[in-house]
């Protein structure tokens, strides 16, 4: 499985609810789409300094560029990761 689908993976996982599972598979990559993955996650759970931290490895994406909404940011990231 490429990375890019395992990062779609995370990404389907924290829509459905999986923080837990979305969580593992970010954690275990570097890249930068990983590390966005990685950050709203911790913004989806509540701890903005761990957010930001991640945010701070994107390669440009900030914590303030979806608000709060989490669920546009994952659709945003699932959408990066599609092949078209």
């Amino acid at each position: 499985m490429s990375n890019r689908t395992l990062l779609l993976q995370a990404v389907r996982l924290a829509q459905a609810g999986d923080w837990h599972g979305a969580h593992q598979i970010a954690q275990a990559y570097s890249d930068p789409t990983a590390n966005w993955i990685h950050a709203v996650l911790h913004k989806i759970e509540g701890d903005r300094w761990n957010s930001e931290y991640w945010y701070a490895r994107t390669g440009g994406h900030h914590y303030a560029d979806f608000d709060s909404d989490s669920a546009a940011e994952l659709d945003a990231i699932a959408r990066w990761l599609t092949p078209e």
